[in-house]
């Protein structure tokens, strides 16, 4: 029954890789020909546009690798172990990397929405940013528990 869900987590952890790298290929060049569009003024704010979301997609990504070794590691019974620990840290401060650099980004939604005089567009932008901070205080959380349990773990051993 572990295989069957481990397989059905890694499959899910794949299929959220493909959206990110079609929006990357397909959505970020035109999201930075609308930004150079509304904002003419700013217009190299379009390299901002690539470099915040191609930056932000390298720590995604690596993340998705981190959780896809964490799988690898309750299929073969490593899940409590420093390795996993490792894989939970690394996790948490690439979510805490996209969320910085989802952030930088905040201005430009201020100026869209003096733009189009609309202020719930800020809101829009702190979308990523929130998410990624909740994905990062969750794996810190499952990195304090999984440690914990490593170490009742290892007391336990010395005393039997």
């Amino acid at each position: 029954m572990k295989k069957v869900s481990t397989l059905f987590l890694k499959i899910a952890v794949i299929l959220i890789g493909i959206p990110v790298l079609a929006l990357c290929i397909f959505l970020v060049p035109e999201l930075a020909n609308v930004t150079v569009k509304l904002l003419p003024n700013f217009a190299y704010i379009k390299y901002l546009v690539y470099a915040v979301f191609y930056a932000s997609a390298i720590p995604f990504y690596y993340a998705l690798y981190q959780a896809f070794k964490l799988l690898r590691y309750i299929d073969k019974n490593e899940a409590f172990s420093e390795i996993s620990v490792k894989a939970l840290e690394k996790i948490k401060y690439c979510a805490i990397t996209i969320s910085i650099l989802h952030v930088l980004t905040l201005p430009l939604f201020y100026l869209f929405a003096e733009n189009d005089d609309a202020p719930g567009v800020i809101f829009v932008g702190l979308v990523v940013p929130f998410a990624s901070m909740v994905i990062a205080v969750f794996a810190a959380v499952l990195q304090k528990l999984l440690q914990e349990a490593i170490d009742i773990k290892s007391e336990n051993d010395l005393t039997v």
